[in-house]
């Protein structure tokens, strides 16, 4: 990646209202309520910086009632915002080419059919895409030619050409596609399907479903092991990760973690398998030789999406509730710094927190004035609303 200079930018500058828009009564309230309260809802991607320099974080903020999503940029050096770009709307998923040239990034509004792609040489959105009404989860193939979008509440995955920014096929699997990741060698697409409880196993030359494997209760997100072999699923709703051997595409374990497991991350070594749970502000961490959970971490409030640095060193946990990003030592799985980001983290790129295949980055960076978390008073109607929003999208 090329050196670049990332202006610091005072979050006050983006304060942009939302378009006027047509909802039914009931989509209109649910959508209120999540984003009265400025929830952030962060995706973070993990990007090789200047060269000797630590990458730099990109976290997806869902943004509130007045003002739009943005992605902030983290520096993971010094773990502090550099930069934060305006979005169109409420965003989501997110993920980078390996080149890193691109970050892609889902708006999961309810009435929202667009990615945006941003330029990280100048972190400005250059093109927009329409891949299908509500784009919830997002993946790249290793070369950076493909990036795979679920659309949420429907049987579609969106294939977009990255030289082109345009939908270039409609993949079919089951109800409700949510996590997706792609193999290390680019064969091989993984969707969990929340209302199937299955994960669908795609060739990516034929665009054939190969394998559905039938896993726990709600699957949410999926996380493939750096050698390939394994597949990790995080099932929301009977707190467990599903292990699928990739060989048989078979599951070979299932891992008690916290209440509901969200988002799931395999460090660079495949040693380790970190899980955010939402409903107990955790993250297990899962010895992926055992398939135990060997600690537990407490972390900000309603965690979202997780992502691990390229030397494995750190995790970072977005925390939709409390507005923040922790900072997770690896070594001593403790939380080692708070980075204060915009309203309504969620993913820590891709579906929430996918690194990326060439740099193994997993976040953003950011470094400008920071917000204030909400109240607990916040915290819980803004835990409601989003519950609301994942309910009206069911």
């Amino acid at each position: 990646m090329k050196n670049k200079i990332i202006p610091a930018i005072p979050i006050a500058t983006f304060s942009i209202p939302l378009p006027s828009m047509t909802m039914s009564s009931k989509a209109h309230r649910g959508y209120t309520i999540i984003k009265s309260f400025g929830i952030t809802a962060l995706a973070i991607l993990i990007l090789a910086g200047v060269a000797g320099a630590a990458p730099f974080a990109y976290v997806t903020s869902e943004g509130n009632y007045t003002n739009n999503g943005t992605v902030s940029v983290i520096d993971t050096a010094t773990d502090t915002v550099t930069a934060i770009i305006p979005m169109a709307g409420c965003s989501w998923g997110i993920v980078a080419t390996s080149d890193d040239t691109k970050v892609y990034v889902a708006d999961s509004g309810l009435l929202s059919s667009n990615v945006s792609v941003i330029d990280t040489s100048t972190n400005t959105v250059n093109a927009t895409v329409n891949v299908g009404v509500c784009p919830w989860g997002i993946a790249v193939n290793p070369a950076g030619t493909r990036v795979y979008v679920t659309i949420h509440n429907s049987t579609n995955v969106s294939v977009i050409d990255t030289a082109t920014n345009s939908v270039t096929d409609t993949l079919s699997v089951g109800i409700d596609p949510c996590g997706i990741a792609v193999s290390p060698d680019g064969k091989k697409i993984y969707v969990t399907n929340g209302r199937n409880n299955t994960t669908s196993v795609i060739d990516t030359a034929t665009k054939n479903i190969t394998a559905v494997v039938r896993v726990g209760k709600g699957p949410w997100d999926v996380a493939v092991s750096p050698d390939g072999t394994k597949v990790y699923v995080a099932n929301e709703n009977d707190s467990t990760v599903s292990v699928i051997d990739t060989a048989t595409n078979n599951v070979i374990a299932t891992v008690n973690v916290g209440n509901y497991p969200y988002s799931i991350s395999v460090n660079p070594a495949g040693t380790k398998a970190y899980v955010v749970n939402q409903d107990d502000n955790t993250v297990s961490v899962i010895d992926t030789a055992t398939n135990n959970v060997i600690a537990t971490v407490p972390v900000g409030v309603k965690p979202i999406g997780v992502a691990v640095t390229s030397d494995g060193k750190k995790a970072y946990v977005t925390n939709y509730v409390s507005n923040n990003v922790s900072v997770i030592d690896t070594t001593t799985n403790t939380v080692t710094a708070t980075v204060n980001v915009e309203n309504g983290p969620c993913g820590i790129v891709g579906h929430f927190i996918d690194p990326v295949t060439k740099s193994n980055s997993t976040m953003g960076s950011n470094s400008t004035p920071f917000l204030n978390p909400v109240t607990q008073t916040e915290n819980q109607t803004d835990n409601a609303g989003m519950k609301e929003k994942k309910a009206l999208l069911s």
